[in-house]
């Protein structure tokens, strides 16, 4: 189909229409419409990038970035790499030339973080965006800002086939949305009769059978759906030995492929073709004369992995919504047929669709990047969905442990925009820049490629098959990566043979896949500078790298007799029972599991350690190891002691303690704290203690003229405080007199008119002595029995009369029956009515 055929080319004017007008546009069209080759020209076409501005089109996939510029270059006759390039990580062909730049997502926001002008850039087409990449959608945000700031001539496209816009409009707003319906044919679904279990019947296999079983009944090409290259080569060799599919040609497609063998595989042959790919074929890229599709339903799906605090891509079933754009993927020219390699009643039991990336993933590396463009407040970024507070709380403090991010705000250090040079997770940054200064890349590079996938070396085995392990692998006691690489290298110098792996008890496949991403982060080393020359590996070098990127999974043995340890940020777990390092007292693990128990409780597990020493803590992080020396309150024997620790952040390495060498300032303080907090008690701290407190406070509240100050709460810590001072333990101050403290609160003036102004006792006219009760609020109570307050009347008062007194009358048995400010009145009215029960109850007392 000739370019200006496509059904993107009904939006055409309108897209023009609407990048004049206000720069925002959301283009919705079905995968094969040629929105992704031709909305980048119709920009350029039309004037809309000025006299030498650029349109980068953003793909979430490096594969398709390189074909789409490939096709965008022969579809305008031009060179590619000259007006039309690419941009993927580890690869680069662009020119000052250059007008239409395809890049991977990544790619853009390290540019944003470096040059938030974005120089030179006249607009940016965010392509298959409905797949909610997570740098995608950080890229569109980022992208938002600047256009809102500083570059509001910028033009914005998010394109999608299945993308909801509605939340995405008004996100956007003012934006607009074009709709195109594209062209498709009918598509008919076929389900496995019953499950198949890959692990038995190999889903390469299955595929092939597959294949030869429709070949016959249909026409046109095939596309068959694998999660991976292993998966892809498998099935390519299944298809290849099948006798029905003799006349097709069969082709792999998948990003690690050279341009070359990726450009075989979508080109177009006379002979019908079979092509085998990963996702990248679901949505980005159209492949002409494909009218059956095999989907395996399976993908390598990028996953936070909190065992190991890293993003992990494991082989996962896909979604529905995956699975409808894969059908789709047959009926493009004409009527298909979509055959599922599962059964029908599975399928509804798949996720309706993935979760957005911002859900799923760890976010380190995105607020890493954030930082660096200047955002320290990354909690109110404009996400365009906002991640959950705990996941961005944890990114942040992984950034602090491996030394990127620092200060208050927690900004980006010198270290933190070294690691930014790196396209890997923020630990293996940090492992490559340990790498770089130790002389170890290449056992570091294998290392990262070793943690990425499932461990390879089987758990459990039989004896014989530990016996076979050791006498090839021999023992390990530094590190378990070691002997992982080891492993490894056994399994690759056999050519992952099965029988030769399993006895040693070794996934032949899972070793398989470490060695394209081994090759992988050398790659990515020697693009960055990085000596990746193979020599003599010093063990030390290495630990100390592992140390570096795993500073926050430090862990220390209780003690000798048992594998439970303490580790950083206050958890608790146990040392792998396989694991070879037994003996070491500090060790980092690269794995911790939490693994739920029978009766609720949870067991974590520490696995992949390596021994560490405590001397390369202060030599790697210096500001993070400190030697402390206090006190602390042993609530066993009651008493402060002495205690000088060592700590790696919050981790106590070692502590002495003494219980004869305390300072008495901090002694001070730690006993008061227990005294209180109620769990020791100062016997001679009574009631009537409190009372004296009570008149110092109501003293200063009723006459301010005597200057006196309240006591607050406050201010009884800090006078149990002097009470404690000079003392280690509970046996001192238990009875250690108060008064004497307390009284020096006062003047001496003040303390020689308290009892004049508010005395404890209250002499009255015959001549018997009433306790004073003094309150937080209201007027003081005397108390008095009734038969001693025969003959008195009128009101009391203290304090020169300016301080009204209330009276609780009280029965012979001390409990009150009235309470009265005036004891005249008290007689005439109620004492006539109580009189004769009183007296019936207490005969023995005078009642008058």
């Amino acid at each position: 189909m000739a370019p200006r055929e496509l059904p993107i080319y009904e939006l055409e004017d309108a897209v023009v229409a609407s990048q004049r007008a206000q720069g925002r546009l959301i283009v919705q069209a079905p995968t094969g419409s040629g929105k992704s080759t031709q909305i980048p020209q119709m920009l350029l076409k039309h004037g809309l990038l000025g006299a030498k501005g650029e349109v980068v089109v953003l793909q979430p996939r490096r594969l398709a970035a390189r074909l789409l510029a490939k096709r965008v270059a022969e579809e305008m006759g031009v060179t590619l790499g000259e007006e039309v390039g690419y941009q993927i990580r580890l690869e680069s062909r662009v020119s000052e030339r250059t007008r239409i730049r395809f890049v991977t997502e990544g790619i853009l926001l390290r540019q944003m973080s470096f040059d938030a002008g974005l120089r030179g850039m006249a607009a940016i087409v965010f392509d298959e965006f409905h797949e909610r990449h997570l740098y995608g959608d950080i890229s569109l945000a980022r992208a938002v800002q600047i256009q809102r700031t500083t570059r509001p001539d910028l033009k914005l496209i998010v394109m999608s086939a299945t993308l909801d816009a509605g939340a995405l409009k008004a996100y956007l707003a003012p934006c607009e949305v074009l709709v195109s319906q594209g062209r498709s044919f009918p598509v008919r679904i076929q389900y496995l009769p019953k499950p198949v279990n890959f692990e038995n019947d190999p889903v390469w296999d299955v595929a092939a059978r597959e294949c030869e079983r429709v070949a016959m009944a249909s026409h046109g090409d095939m596309l068959v759906f694998m999660p991976g290259a292993y998966e892809i080569g498998r099935t390519v060799q299944a298809i290849q030995s099948a006798r029905a599919l003799r006349d097709f040609v069969c082709f792999p497609l998948h990003g690690e492929l050279p341009p070359e063998q990726q450009d075989r595989a979508v080109a177009r042959y006379d002979a019908r073709k079979i092509i085998v790919a990963t996702n990248v074929a679901e949505t980005s890229l159209t492949i002409d004369g494909v009218t059956t599709v095999i989907d395996g339903g399976l993908a390598r799906m990028a996953r936070f992995d909190p065992h190991r605090g890293i993003n992990t891509l494991l082989i996962e079933k896909i979604s529905v919504a995956s699975a409808d754009q894969r059908a789709g993927r047959a009926g493009r020219t004409a009527p298909g047929v979509c055959v599922r390699l599962w059964a029908e009643r599975e399928h509804a039991n798949r996720a309706p669709q993935e979760l957005p990336e911002v859900k799923r993933l760890d976010l380190s590396e995105i607020v890493l990047t954030l930082k660096a463009g200047g955002i320290d407040d990354v909690a109110n970024f404009p996400w365009l969905e906002k991640p959950d507070a705990v996941g961005l709380g944890r990114a942040e403090n992984l950034l602090a442990d491996l030394g990127a991010l620092a200060g208050e705000k927690k900004s980006i250090t010198e270290t933190g925009r070294k690691m930014l040079r790196f396209p890997v997770h923020p630990r293996y940054a940090r492992m490559l820049l340990a790498a770089e200064d130790r002389g170890c890349v290449r056992p570091v590079a294998l290392m990262a490629a070793l943690t990425q996938g499932r461990n390879f070396l089987l758990r459990g085995v039989p004896r014989e098959v530990e016996k076979a392990r050791e006498d090839a692998l021999g023992e390990e006691h530094e590190s378990d990566f070691f002997l992982l690489m080891r492993a490894w290298r056994y399994a690759d110098q056999a050519s992952y043979a099965i029988e030769a792996c399993r006895r040693l008890g070794i996934h032949a496949q899972g070793a398989r896949q470490v060695g394209p991403l081994f090759e992988q982060f050398l790659a990515i080393a020697k693009k960055e500078g990085l000596d990746t020359a193979e020599r003599r590996t010093d063990g030390t070098a290495v630990r100390k790298c592992v140390l570096a990127g795993f500073s926050d999974q430090l862990a220390r043995r209780l003690d000798a007799g048992t594998l439970r340890c303490e580790l950083v940020h206050n958890r608790r777990g146990v040392l792998a029972r396989e694991s070879g390092i037994q003996q070491a007292k500090l060790l980092v693990a690269a794995e911790i599991s939490e693994i739920g128990r029978g009766d609720g409780e949870v067991s974590t597990l520490l696995t992949l350690a390596t021994a560490i020493e405590e001397a390369w803590l202060r030599e790697i992080f210096p500001d993070d190891y400190r030697e402390v020396r206090g006190a602390t309150y042993d609530e066993a024997i009651k008493r402060v002691v002495s205690r000088r620790e060592r700590r790696f952040r919050d981790l106590v390495l070692e502590a002495k303690v003494s219980s004869d060498e305390a300072p008495l300032n901090e002694a001070a303080a730690l006993l008061t704290r227990e005294v209180v907090a109620g769990r020791l008690k100062l016997e001679t701290w009574d009631d009537a203690v409190e009372q004296w407190i009570l008149r110092v406070n109501r003293m200063a509240e009723w006459f301010p003229e005597l200057e006196v100050n309240p006591i607050t709460d406050a201010d009884r810590a800090t006078l149990i405080e002097q009470i404690c001072y000079g003392e280690l333990g509970y046996r001192a101050i238990k009875d250690k007199p108060v008064m004497p403290v307390l009284r020096d609160w006062l003047t001496a003036e003040q303390l020689a008119v308290i009892d004049d102004y508010l005395p404890e006792r209250l002499v009255m006219d015959n001549g018997r002595k009433a306790r004073l009760t003094y309150n937080k609020e209201g007027p003081p109570v005397l108390s008095a029995r009734i038969q001693e307050l025969f003959g008195i009347g009128g009101r009391f008062s203290i304090g020169h009369g300016r301080v009204p007194v209330k009276i609780e009358v009280l029965a012979p048995n001390h409990r009150p029956i009235q309470v009265t400010d005036d004891l005249t009145n008290f007689w005439r009215e109620q004492y006539p009515r109580i009189k004769p029960e009183l007296a019936r109850r207490y005969p023995r007392h005078e009642w008058r």
